[in-house]
C-alpha cells in the first residue's frame, strides 16, 4: 500500500506551550502484526490538553500526533493478523508499545510495564485519518454503539479500573469524587453502578460540569464537601476518588476520608505536595494509585456501553471537524464542555 497519501493531523511538535498545529502526514506503513485503522472519531483527553499547555509530567516523543481515545474501521491488515477483516468496527487500547517479556506484561498487567508507550505521546495517535495499531490492541464494537460514544471506551476504562478494580466499593458506601472532568464524572458513574452514594466535588467555575454529574444521579458540591462527608456518622467518606489534575487535592482527600477509609488517586499533577502525610498514618488510610487499564476491563466496559448501563452521551459536549481542534480543546480547557470529540474528514 502506498504511503504517498497524506492526511491532516493534529501534531504536538515541541515541549513549549501551544506547540500544536495541523500538519499533513503520510499514511502510515503497517507491520505484519498491525492493522491500519481509518479513524471515525477521536476523543480529546485531558492529557492532550496538558501537552498543548505544556504542563504535563510524562516524556513525549516530539513531534507526535495527539489522540488516544479512538475507534474506526479496519482498512488494511498485516500479513500475520488473524481473526480480523477489513471493514470491522473496532476501538483500540492505548498501549501501543509494550515489552512482551516484562513480568508485568506476562501477568496481563501490560499497562504497568515500565517500557509501555502509548498513542499520542510515545507513538503517533489518532487525531488524523489513518493510524497504525497493533492487532493485539483491538476490541470489536457492536453495531448498535455509535463511534461518537465508542471512542470514549478508553476514559471509561480508566474510570472502571480506578473504581471497580482498584477500589473496593460496596453498595451503600459514601464516595466523594474530587474533580468534575471526564474521568471524575465517569468514576462517579461507575461508583453509582457499584451501588455507592456519590458526591462530585468541584469549584464554583465547574458549575456546568457539576450539573452534568447530576445526570448520573450524583450529589454535587461546589466548594467544601466536609458536611457531605460527615453526614452519615461524622467520621468522613468511605472512599475518596481524587480525579483532579492537581497534587494539592490529595490534602483535601485526606481530610474528607474516614478512619480506615480508602483514597484512590487517578488524577495527574506534577506539583510537589508540600504538606505532611501524618493524617494518612493517623487515620490508617489506604492510598492507592490507578493507571490505565487492560484487556478484560475493555471487554467489560464495551458491554456496559452497548447495553446502556454506562451512558457517555451526557458528557459529550460536541463533535468538531479535526481542523477545528483548537476550538474543541479550548472549550474543554475552559470547562465549557466535559468532553470534546473530533471527526477526521
Amino acid at each position: 500500500m502506498s504511503n504517498s497519501i497524506t492526511s491532516a493531523a493534529v501534531v504536538n511538535y515541541a515541549p513549549e506551550k501551544g506547540s500544536v498545529e495541523i500538519r499533513e502526514i503520510a499514511r502510515p506503513t503497517i507491520g505484519e502484526e498491525d492493522v491500519l485503522l481509518e479513524v471515525a472519531n477521536v476523543g480529546v483527553c485531558g492529557s492532550d490538553l496538558h501537552q498543548w499547555t505544556a504542563d504535563h509530567s510524562w516524556p513525549v516523543n516530539y513531534p507526535v500526533v495527539l489522540g488516544h481515545e479512538f475507534g474506526g474501521h479496519i482498512v488494511e491488515l498485516g500479513s500475520r493478523v488473524t481473526n480480523w477483516k477489513e471493514g470491522d468496527r473496532v476501538v483500540s487500547e492505548t498501549a501501543a508499545i509494550v515489552n512482551p517479556n516484562s513480568p508485568m506484561t506476562r501477568t496481563g498487567l501490560y499497562n504497568l510495564d515500565p517500557d509501555r508507550k502509548g498513542f499520542g505521546y510515545g507513538v503517533n495517535g489518532a487525531m488524523t485519518k489513518y493510524v497504525r495499531v497493533p492487532a493485539r490492541c483491538l476490541h470489536r464494537v457492536p453495531d448498535n454503539l455509535p463511534f461518537e460514544q465508542a471512542c470514549l471506551t478508553e476514559p471509561c476504562c480508566v474510570a472502571y479500573n480506578a473504581v471497580a478494580v482498584n477500589t473496593s466499593i460496596k453498595p451503600g458506601d459514601r464516595v466523594i469524587v474530587i474533580g468534575p472532568g471526564t474521568i471524575g464524572i465517569l468514576c462517579a458513574a461507575v461508583a453509582k453502578l457499584c451501588g455507592a452514594q456519590v458526591a462530585v466535588v468541584g469549584l464554583e467555575a465547574d458549575r456546568h460540569r457539576l450539573n452534568i454529574a447530576q445526570q448520573y444521579g450524583c450529589d454535587t458540591i461546589a466548594g467544601d464537601a466536609t458536611e457531605w462527608a460527615k453526614q452519615a456518622d461524622g467520621l468522613g467518606a468511605d472512599c475518596v476518588i481524587d480525579a483532579a489534575g492537581a497534587s494539592i487535592t490529595l490534602k483535601t482527600a485526606l481530610r474528607l476520608v474516614r478512619p480506615n477509609g480508602h483514597i484512590t488517586k487517578v488524577g495527574w499533577g506534577p506539583q510537589p505536595l508540600n504538606f505532611s502525610l501524618d493524617p494518612l498514618v493517623q487515620k490508617n488510610v489506604t492510598l492507592k494509585g490507578s493507571f490505565s487499564h487492560n484487556w478484560p476491563i475493555w471487554e467489560r466496559v464495551i458491554a456496559l456501553l452497548a447495553n446502556g448501563m454506562l451512558d457517555v452521551k451526557p458528557i459529550i459536549g460536541g463533535v468538531w471537524p479535526l481542523t477545528e481542534w483548537q476550538e474543541a480543546f479550548e472549550k474543554m480547557h475552559k470547562g465549557q464542555v466535559v468532553k470534546s470529540v473530533l471527526k477526521p474528514v
